[in-house]
């Protein structure tokens, strides 16, 4: 089973800021505690991505690739609003790679440090960039940022 495991921190400042960003827009079909259903487009593709309930800092998740236009068609018409508007830079760490999303729109000022790990366990060096960790807190989800953007914390 593809199983998704993921710690996420604030970003403390713009000391990451090397890398070229994409932009990345998504949305949500459904979102329940058990599960979610996202859309998403990237210069590189659209996706539909199915992921399952979060179990610490481990959560099942499928993939498929979708057509663009079908992409954008549920973005606009079926995907609950407003839609997540983010940046993603990808930036290596000690040979690891670190997902930076720098969010835009309703959630503009929010940005955040994603790594993905092998196991739950598995240690791994911290840039100076990044500060407190909120992978526990559930006003960082994406999924929960479409109905409590950051702009009103």
């Amino acid at each position: 089973m593809p199983k998704e495991i993921e710690r996420k921190f604030l970003v403390t400042s713009d000391q990451w800021r090397t890398a070229q960003g994409k932009s990345y827009r998504q949305g949500y079909l459904c979102r329940s505690e058990q599960r979610s259903v996202r859309v998403r487009t990237t210069p590189d593709g659209a996706y539909l991505t199915v992921k399952g309930l979060s179990t610490t800092i481990t959560r099942l998740e499928y993939e498929y690739e979708i057509p663009m236009t079908e992409a954008q068609e549920l973005l606009d018409s079926m995907c609950i609003k407003p839609i997540i508007e983010k940046t993603r830079y990808k930036v290596v760490h000690h040979g690891m790679i670190w997902e930076v999303d720098e969010f835009h729109g309703d959630n503009t000022g929010l940005v955040v440090a994603e790594i993905e790990l092998e196991s739950e366990d598995q240690e791994f060096p911290k840039p100076e960039w990044v500060g407190e960790e909120v992978t526990e807190d559930p006003r960082y989800l994406n999924v929960n940022l479409v109905v409590n953007p950051y702009s009103s914390w």
